[in-house]
């Protein structure tokens, strides 16, 4: 493994030690995601400034807001991220109201009002609520039983694309079909076709890489999962990289997590290890292999803030499910 790769990894290791430090009771799906958006910045968590918008969320919103439960820990950390917090946690809370006027309220909204305050400025946001709601209702009419409340974030996301309504819908279906011919119906090979639509190219190209990651993992002796998981591959649709390169380092990171803390036998599966693998692969080809995130490796971030998305979606529905189980029994 090359120094920059590995050095992402420990990166990675330390934060999600960091983050759990904070947030002590929640859940295990969350910490990897909350810790690779710290690898994604570059930045080494700094648990005062975290535990202190921790609390900012926690005084700010009610108990029963959606700016709390399950997407709490990655919230606190995208508000630690920035430089002001407070200011930053206004505009997500304006966009949330403007956003509820379209969708139902949910965490997955209150995500993509979060997400608004990066890569849109605050007037743009009713038109981009609009257009979103308009896509939105273009998923439920293609697929009425897997377009639930977290595709609100990937219709915000492709809302605010440069192509056409049609262009993005046609670009998503066909992924989609591409991606059911190889894997099972669900939310998954949904949530991977709406981030290849944000990427540039051939739908038979993009849909053709996550296959072919997933063919090259598996013949490797690895396991990658075949629902959320595929939405890290995903990113690597915009990405040059021969596959044989992307998985060799996939598997390098992986072999480096085997054993650590959280990826013992009573740990996460080693699909899910893989997946969070893949995220640090891709945070690495983000930066184009130097260490800096340039204009070359554009649409590989376009894809992988997507792929994190639909990781910390999944986190939510995972959580979501875990607490109904629990209060079941």
């Amino acid at each position: 493994m090359n120094t920059e790769l590995q050095t992402i990894a420990v990166r990675y290791l330390e934060a999600r030690e960091a983050v759990k430090s904070v947030f002590r009771m929640e859940s295990t799906y969350s910490y990897p995601a909350a810790a690779n958006l710290y690898v994604t910045a570059d930045r080494p968590v700094d648990p005062e400034k975290l535990a202190d918008c921790k609390q900012l969320i926690k005084s700010e919103a009610g108990i029963f807001s959606n700016f709390r439960g399950s997407i709490l820990t990655p919230l606190a950390c995208k508000l630690a991220l920035c430089e002001d917090p407070q200011k930053r946690w206004e505009r997500a809370s304006a966009n949330y109201a403007i956003l509820k006027e379209h969708f139902m309220r949910s965490e997955f909204l209150a995500l993509a009002a979060l997400l608004l305050t990066d890569s849109a400025e605050d007037s743009d946001v009713p038109a981009l609520a609009a257009r979103g709601k308009a896509l939105y209702r273009r998923m439920k009419k293609e697929h009425p039983f897997l377009t639930g409340q977290e595709d609100s974030v990937f219709a915000i996301l492709l809302a605010e694309s440069p192509k056409s309504d049609d262009e993005l819908i046609a670009d998503a279906e066909a992924c989609y079909r591409l991606l059911d011919e190889r894997f099972l119906k669900g939310d998954g090979i949904q949530a991977a076709s709406h981030v290849l639509a944000m990427i540039d190219g051939v739908p038979a190209d993009k849909a053709g890489k996550v296959i072919a990651l997933y063919d090259a993992i598996r013949a490797a002796g690895g396991k990658y999962g075949k629902n959320w998981e595929l939405s890290a591959l995903a990113a690597f649709a915009a990405d040059s990289a021969p596959v044989e390169t992307v998985v060799n380092e996939m598997l390098e990171v992986d072999a480096m997590l085997e054993g650590q803390s959280g990826y013992t036998v009573f740990g996460y599966d080693r699909k899910t290890r893989m997946m969070h693998a893949a995220m640090l692969v891709s945070a690495y080809h983000m930066r184009g292999r130097d260490g800096i995130v340039n204009a070359a490796a554009q649409q590989s971030a376009i894809a992988m803030i997507a792929a994190q998305q639909a990781v910390i979606c999944a986190s939510i529905a995972c959580s979501s499910a875990a607490a109904a189980s629990a209060a079941a029994h």
